[in-house]
């Protein structure tokens, strides 16, 4: 039996696991937003949804419960509750489920995770982020994101209350407006045009001379009959777009003050013979 002071054999045999990590000096923060222009983008949204008539419409279908088959139901209470039930059913099925205009709806990007992949894919052309998430490092990655894409963001307070009762929604943590391929079609032009000059620029300590307010225009694809020439030309393409974005912002060093060696990594010697 081992002492409890002292660790046992099994311990002293096992070889612990050193594992380094590097923490990052600069923490991503959003610019401040005015409270005027605040109350103007909050109003000019509320204005824009409700004038288009985009809702999100659930309705709840009356399911009754399943009856066990061995038990059968008595005369007086089995005949008048299905043609109330049958006629309720109808009624509700008459009405659409989900968006009233699905068009308006795609050019928009509701929620973290839709922004957040529409970002990755050079989709957006203006980003607004509630201010009341909880916890902060759930948002925290669009600054970088909008940054680098070259897309104008900003952090607004009353956002998720202000938005999401014309859409028939709970909760809209984040909203993102899409690039059409027509400007005919886009339906929210207007809104973005008037949002824009007043959303502050994004301060990123790492990166230099990444604008917010000018997106990269991508390159139509040329169409050629042999498919391996299409794929090289792809590549080359998606190369020259990343070089060019990287051009645009150019990272910082980082300079390492101290470094702090590991006290629990144990090293084993060789024994003297």
């Amino acid at each position: 039996m081992a002492t409890p002071g002292k660790p046992s054999k099994k311990d002293m045999k096992r070889p612990i696991q050193a594992k380094t990590s590097f923490t990052s000096p600069f923490i991503p923060q959003w610019s401040p937003l005015p409270q005027e222009d605040m109350h103007f983008i909050l109003k000019t949204l509320k204005e824009k949804l409700i004038s288009t008539g985009l809702e999100k419409k659930e309705v709840k279908v009356f399911r009754p419960w399943r009856k066990k088959k061995d038990q059968t139901p008595s005369n007086a209470t089995s005949e008048p509750v299905p043609e109330v039930s049958q006629d309720k059913q109808v009624h509700k099925s008459s009405l659409k489920h989900g968006w009233t205009d699905v068009a308006a709806r795609k050019q928009l990007a509701i929620g973290i995770n839709e922004v957040t992949k529409a970002l990755e894919r050079n989709e957006l052309k203006l980003v607004l982020v509630c201010k009341s998430v909880k916890p902060k490092h759930m948002t925290s990655h669009l600054v970088a994101l909008s940054a680098t894409r070259g897309v104008p963001a900003c952090q607004v307070p009353r956002l998720s209350q202000s938005v999401s009762e014309p859409l028939g929604l709970k909760s809209v943590l984040a909203l993102g407006f899409r690039q059409c391929a027509s400007k005919d079609d886009e339906l929210f032009t207007d809104t973005v045009d008037a949002i824009t000059p007043r959303v502050p620029s994004l301060c990123v300590a790492w990166l230099q001379g990444a604008a917010a307010g000018v997106t990269p225009e991508l390159p139509v694809d040329l169409e050629e009959e042999d498919e391996e020439m299409r794929g090289k030309k792809r590549k080359l393409e998606s190369e020259s777009e990343v070089t060019e974005s990287a051009s645009s912002c150019t990272l910082q060093p980082l300079k390492v003050k101290k470094i702090v060696a590991n006290p629990a990594k144990k090293r084993k010697t060789k024994p003297v013979k």
